[in-house]
């Protein structure tokens, strides 16, 4: 049964276009039927919380460019969730901005703050994670992030050191984190595999609103207090007009610089559900289900032949015959075409 403590963040502000031809700065990746499902991203993340939480308590922070695209295919967020940025300030401001509203709301709030663009395939264990830490920060002072058991050395991630030596007191499946680390070099990234002791940073967190509230206060006052100032006006007509004057006064930085990286009570479930930040047309590649010859077709009418390790992405109903290719990425899009090796990728943002 949904819980009416618990109250879910999409943050959906990003801009990134490494998807192209499929994503643009007008129309980022979150928006996009990416996997050929029939929903978008952000659709299919507003989804795997509906069991968890009544629809009045998902949360949507945003940009006002893309504001109507947020209404438009979260019809069941009521309008006043929806929450505008007036401009971009990284992951730190807008999960203040959010934690204060929700705690004017609700000071017994418990809250997942998630990205809005990333997949996850096996949403039962998903759910399974997120209810058990979330049980456990609604009796704790702690904050909990979710790691992904990796399963190859990606240099792409940010990773979390757990303390393996002994269990939470209240959950088997929650662990003290001793750091987090940055994207690693290839070697770095081999080692930390090889430790059994690392976990993919997923950016997906789990508190009460009093924890991030009161962690705001100790390691980012100036942010806080900006919030603070306005507190009695949120949810008032004013609100947006006063967010619009000093959200911009707050420092550009992310959540994991900002608290993370300071505070004490930090635990880490260690998770395997099928998640991927879809970074890149290869990190999707390594998810999709793939054929005997390792290529990932997404497309309505996709052949193939002496082609392997690929992704093929389509949105025509016409017939695509690919031939001859070794790990290469093929996508199309509104009478765009990309053709490009898989290991050449970074070059993408060269091309538009």
């Amino acid at each position: 049964m949904p819980n009416k403590n618990t109250h879910v963040v999409i943050m959906a502000g990003g801009i990134g276009s490494r998807f192209w031809p499929m994503s643009s700065e007008s129309e980022p990746k979150q928006f996009l039927d990416v996997l050929n499902t029939g929903r978008s991203l952000l659709q299919m993340t507003a989804d795997r919380f509906k069991p968890l939480c009544p629809p009045n308590n998902i949360w949507v922070v945003t940009s006002r460019d893309f504001s109507e695209k947020v209404r438009e295919q979260l019809p069941e967020v009521p309008t006043q969730n929806i929450l505008l940025e007036p401009c971009r300030r990284n992951t730190a401001p807008c999960i203040a901005y959010v934690s204060w509203v929700i705690r004017a709301l609700n000071p017994k709030a418990n809250i997942v703050v998630t990205p809005s663009d990333h997949v996850i395939t096996d949403v039962e264990r998903f759910r399974e994670a997120v209810d058990e830490s979330l049980e456990f920060t609604a009796q704790s002072d702690a904050i909990v992030t979710l790691g992904m058991k990796p399963d190859h050395p990606e240099t792409g991630y940010g990773y979390i050191e757990a303390d393996l030596s002994y269990a939470s007191l209240t959950n088997p499946h929650i662990f003290r984190v001793d750091s987090f680390k940055e994207k690693p070099t290839l070697e770095v990234a081999q080692q930390y595999v090889q430790s059994n002791r690392y976990y993919w940073n997923s950016g997906i967190f789990i508190w009460n609103v009093s924890t991030i509230v009161n962690a705001f206060r100790v390691y980012q006052p100036r942010m806080a207090a900006v919030f603070e100032d306005i507190r009695s006006q949120l949810r008032t007509p004013a609100e947006q007009e006063l967010i619009d004057k000093v959200f911009p006064t707050c420092e550009s930085i992310s959540v994991d610089y900002a608290i993370m990286e300071h505070a004490d009570e930090i635990y880490v479930y260690p998770a395997e559900f099928g998640w991927s930040d879809l970074g890149s047309w290869s990190s999707l590649h390594k998810l999709m289900p793939k054929d005997q010859h390792n290529n990932a077709l997404i497309g309505p009418q996709i052949r193939v032949f002496e082609t392997r390790n690929s992704i093929i992405h389509t949105t025509t109903e016409q017939e695509v015959v690919v031939q001859g290719l070794d790990g290469y990425i093929v996508v199309e899009k509104d009478g765009t075409l990309l053709i490009t090796r898989m290991d050449e990728e970074q070059r993408i943002k060269l091309f538009h």
